[in-house]
């Protein structure tokens, strides 16, 4: 269990798996540096969080959560969080670990589910970055309400749809390793030297990283070379 002091943020989590170097430079540099998908990231988010709740008939939603798990040591805000009503014969059910299923909020009738939603810019992306986030977000919100949360969504800007995240074993052990190097690097305090991927072009931060040009064992010569190359393709 982490004390109140050692909590560090759960989107983190997201920059850290799509690259360690990637989270350094933002949260012990404090680099940043913007590109149109970031902007418009920032943009989508600003829309989803803002704290406030909304009733759609018989679905409750909460805006911009705030979030906590001392296990994991986490905190943050959830962009959106429904509660849906589970239907009359599923009140009494519980998960495989014996959680119940759901919550009962003030002025709401029956048991609610809470399915949490993370907006992100842009399209799927082919890793688990966006659903380690979300599942950390299902992390805290289960140890808050003392529930179990078997699915969230991810809302992609430019599909403009959401797609269903299943919080499966798997993902819930990569969601809790990283949580646990997330905790290992910020108590290290050194930023993960350059590793020069495919994924890089994409990074809002390629400017200020300089992976080809920094990544260990490689001589300048080489960098040279490279560049080169790359101009007159």
């Amino acid at each position: 269990m982490y004390d109140e002091d050692d909590l560090l943020l759960v989107s983190a989590l997201q920059h850290l798996a799509f690259c360690e170097r990637q989270w350094g430079l933002i949260y012990l540099e404090c680099a940043w540096d913007e590109n149109p998908l970031t902007v418009e990231g920032r943009h989508l988010h600003e829309q989803a969080d803002e704290p406030h709740t909304e009733v759609r008939g018989d679905l409750r939603i909460a805006h911009g959560l705030r979030l906590r798990s001392l296990r994991l040591g986490l905190t943050g805000k959830a962009d959106v969080v429904e509660f849906q009503r589970l239907p009359d014969q599923d009140e009494d059910h519980v998960s495989r670990n014996g959680a119940p299923l759901g919550v009962r909020l003030q002025d709401a009738p029956g048991l609610r589910r809470p399915f949490p939603i993370e907006y992100k810019h842009g399209r799927p992306k082919p890793d688990r970055c966006d659903e380690v986030q979300l599942c950390g977000q299902a992390f805290c919100l289960e140890e808050m309400l003392e529930v179990s949360i078997s699915a969230g969504a991810i809302f992609y800007g430019t599909p403009r749809r959401r797609y269903d995240v299943t919080f499966d074993e798997e993902l819930r052990r990569e969601t809790e390793a990283l949580a646990a190097r997330l905790h290992e690097l910020t108590g290290q305090r050194k930023t993960p030297p350059p590793k020069y991927e495919k994924k890089c072009k994409s990074c809002s931060l390629l400017s200020l990283c300089l992976p080809k040009a920094t990544s260990r064992g490689r001589s300048v010569k080489e960098f040279l070379s490279s560049a080169i190359g790359e101009a007159a393709e």
